[in-house]
């Protein structure tokens, strides 16, 4: 996958000549609501230059598959076929192959560079036996490159039918699903959440489900009641009794555990608190996770941050999740919500106590709109990536890359004429956020939340990741 930004004169034909790719599929990878308004500045992921064949009759994804010397999953997976058996004559279907032409001058090193496979691969999937004898206007297939195995997990907040339909749709993205989530009550017992259409379409989609309890609410920091809980070894005991019940009886397979606000004196009642659930759910074979403030050292002052023991979680649990969001918060300035700089130095704390392969990173799926001049206190509008575009367009907005936080952002003006700023994110900073789980060999990545539509997120995912399932 290529990343164009578009630049002033740009439109979808000349984009679509440039990279030689058919402008349809430009459109339907970036899920372009308005394909003849482009933005300036807008980032627009290009698919490969893959072939397209029309299929004959007697055609099957078997026979065509073995013509071009791929799999039928890879060809099913490019067009989004559900059901090898369903083609029919005349269809026209992209097959998942990389050719490159040789220009004059050019050496194997150089092709196996641009596109981000061995110069070996390249040789063996050719028949090649010198690398140093290519020649201009050799026709070569290039290899799909070798991507990363990570684990992907999605937290969602809303529940039935619709969230059900969210999770079929980005299943195929994701190893784990947490539906947010139970809140735990001063006796030790959980309010009851609408799950089942949750945890039966994630079974659907091969995604393990993964109860999510939490001390909080939207009213409630929940601070007391994290107390009341952590300092009685009566109703840590409880509680967990309540999640091993709900978890069988509704078919979870691991627990999350996501309390903040927690009182910096009650931080080893914390830490008692997830040893007492890991040793009671291993016993059942089920896996514990906890979801962690972004902390850049161990004294870090704070609410949010000193009941949250880095050390210690990365040695008791299964897995941490690294909330690596809201610096962008929605009673805040605008800023960058997920910005890079201070991702980094999270994760250069985060690994200097917690086993790389332990840990997620978190990665916000939601775009925000402040209206300026921002007053203390004054909210600003939370909504997806998809509308953070449409506003772009519908304002003839230019838009600008923050090149520290690695964030895309604009300014327009309402029809009051009242000034906003609008913080999202694109491929670029979807892209740099990946090459951070590279960078710091992760385990994989954690999104809040599911049902913010944001098309190139879940394409370069793909292209840079292959995801684990393990149901």
């Amino acid at each position: 996958m290529q990343i164009h930004v578009v630049q002033r004169g740009d439109n979808l034909w000349l984009i679509s000549s440039r990279y030689g790719v058919n402008a349809n599929r430009i459109i339907a990878v970036n899920e372009l609501q308005d394909p003849n308004r482009l933005v300036i500045g807008q980032a627009l992921v290009i698919p490969p230059p893959y072939p397209e064949y029309v299929v004959r009759l007697g055609d099957t994804l078997g026979t065509i598959a073995g013509r071009f010397g791929i799999s039928v999953e890879a060809i099913a997976k490019a067009n989004s076929i559900t059901d090898a058996t369903q083609i029919r004559p005349g269809q026209v279907i992209i097959i998942p192959v990389l050719y490159h032409t040789v220009l004059p001058g050019e050496t194997l090193w150089m092709i196996a560079h641009r596109y981000g496979v061995p110069v070996q691969a390249i040789a063996q999937a050719n028949q090649i036996t010198n690398p140093a004898l290519i020649s201009p206007g050799q026709n070569l297939k290039i290899p799909e490159k070798m991507r990363q195995i990570i684990d992907v997990n999605g937290y969602t907040n809303v529940f039935g039918k619709v969230a059900a339909g969210q999770v079929r749709k980005d299943g195929l993205h994701l190893t784990y699903l947490c539906p947010f989530g139970y809140r735990m009550k001063d006796d030790g017992s959980l309010e009851p959440i609408d799950d089942q259409e949750l945890i039966a379409a994630a079974y659907e989609k091969h995604v393990v489900p993964v109860m999510s309890i939490t001390n909080f609410s939207a009213t409630e920091a929940g601070s007391k009641l994290a107390h009341t809980i952590l300092s009685s070894p009566e109703l840590q005991n409880k509680l967990v009794a309540n999640i091993l019940t709900i978890m069988t009886n509704k078919g979870y397979r691991g627990l999350n555990v996501d309390f903040e606000n927690v009182y910096p004196s009650d931080r080893e009642f914390y830490n008692q608190f997830l040893r007492l659930a890991v040793r009671k759910l291993h016993e059942k074979g089920f896996f514990v996770s906890s979801a962690l403030a972004p902390k850049t050292s161990s004294e870090q002052k704070g609410l949010l941050y000193e009941a949250h023991d880095y050390a210690a979680h990365g040695e008791i649990v299964d897995f941490v999740v690294l909330m690596t969001y809201e610096w962008g918060y929605r009673f805040g300035p605008p800023q960058s919500i997920s910005p890079i700089n201070e991702i980094r130095r999270v994760l250069d704390y985060a690994v200097t106590v917690i086993p790389r392969n332990k840990i997620f990173m978190g990665f916000q799926l939601y775009a925000r709109d402040w209206l300026l001049p921002h007053v203390k206190g004054q909210q600003a509008e939370t909504f997806d990536m998809q509308e953070a575009i449409r506003r772009a367009v519908q304002h003839g907005a230019e838009i600008k890359y923050d090149q520290l936080s690695q964030t895309p952002y604009y300014r327009y003006a309402d029809e009051k004429q009242h000034t906003h700023e609008v913080w999202f994110e694109d491929a670029r900073s979807a892209q740099a956020k990946f090459d951070l789980v590279k960078e710091y060999n992760l385990r994989g990545v954690s999104y809040w939340v599911l049902g913010y539509p944001f098309p190139q997120n879940w394409v370069l995912l793909e292209d840079n990741f292959q995801i684990r399932k393990i149901i």
